[in-house]
């Protein structure tokens, strides 16, 4: 018994049901059902509906990798206090003081990746219908094998979207698919340059996690190199969807919550000047809060973008008494 296949086939059945509607719309603006740009499209506005959708577990995994990047310094205080101690001694008051801290400021290392694992059933069952409807031609829910067949026949500029680069059986598969690892590779690279270069801390740029982000930043597109060579058309095509969103995404995020002390953040507190002085408003901080909010709003506003250390419960509640 296929027990992973019977956990994914309520998601492949959502997934399917959503390429199915996105190509009966264009098929109903009169665009040719068999032909591959239908598929295309219908293949991009699938991955899009599915990124919208996990824009709140997006935004969760932003705010406990901001988190673990707050308390960095103080985690590295800890790593050099203990440095070049191999006893047993070290190494468990080591462990005792990382966890304090860590039930301290309320972070977990393990948090910033939880969110991605929650992902991973979902891009899963999206590419295995894909990659099913084009090599096995077996369809899925609403996505019948009439759908499937003609899907798998589908092809772009002459084309087969079912085709690799690896087993291409013409040169417009290889030129297509080189041009579209180019571009997913590239846009990898630059959505991590993104977060290295200018959504960091000092503090943390000098925290061993900035050397592991450094090395994301090389190994991440290597892989898209590599794995996109025996990605079908129509699976690519998907990637490279997913990239450009993720890149347009962190690019907003970056520049409307950056991380306090980075260059975006910097960034954005000159451009909150600039709006300040055009609209006469003393503190720039206020100036998103807009020329006509009322008083509980620009205080809103103004606590909301200070900036803050992650705070523990005991110490939540010291505070409180004082």
């Amino acid at each position: 018994m296929d027990i992973i296949g019977t956990i994914l086939w309520p998601l492949k059945w959502v997934v399917s049901a959503i390429l199915v509607g996105f190509h009966w719309i264009f098929e109903s603006i009169g665009m040719d059902p068999g032909a591959g740009i239908t598929w295309v499209l219908s293949i991009i506005f699938l991955t899009f509906v599915v990124r919208a959708a996990l824009i709140p577990i997006f935004v969760r995994q932003i705010k406990s990798q901001r988190r673990m990047l707050e308390v960095a310094p103080q985690l590295k205080k800890i790593q050099d206090k203990y440095k070049g101690k191999k006893d047993q001694f070290s190494r468990e008051a080591m462990s005792r003081e990382t966890m304090a801290l860590y039930k301290e400021t309320g972070t977990n290392p393990l948090s910033s990746c939880l969110p991605l694992l929650l992902q991973m059933p979902i891009f899963f069952s999206l590419y295995s219908v894909l990659h099913e409807a084009q090599i096995n031609k077996t369809g899925i829910g609403l996505l019948t094998n009439d759908l499937a067949a003609s899907f798998g026949n589908a092809a772009l500029f002459g084309a087969p979207l079912h085709e690799t680069f690896t087993n291409a059986s013409g040169w417009e598969v290889r030129a297509i698919a080189g041009f579209m690892i180019v571009v997913m590779t590239a846009s990898q690279f630059i959505t991590q340059l993104q977060l290295v270069a200018k959504n960091m801390s000092p503090e943390t740029k000098a925290s061993p996690m900035y050397r592991q982000q450094k090395m994301m930043l090389y190994i991440l597109p290597l892989v898209f190199v590599i794995s996109g060579l025996s990605f079908p058309l129509g699976v690519m095509f998907y990637w490279l969807a997913s990239n450009v969103w993720t890149m347009a995404q962190q690019y907003f995020v970056i520049r409307s919550m950056p991380t306090p002390g980075s260059e975006a953040a910097l960034a954005r507190e000159a451009r909150l000047a600039k709006k300040a002085q055009r609209r006469g408003i003393a503190n720039p901080l206020l100036a998103e809060a807009g020329a006509g909010a009322g008083a509980a709003e620009i205080e809103a506003v103004r606590v909301t973008t200070q900036r803050s250390q992650p705070v523990g419960k005991q110490r939540s509640k010291k505070n409180g008494k004082k």
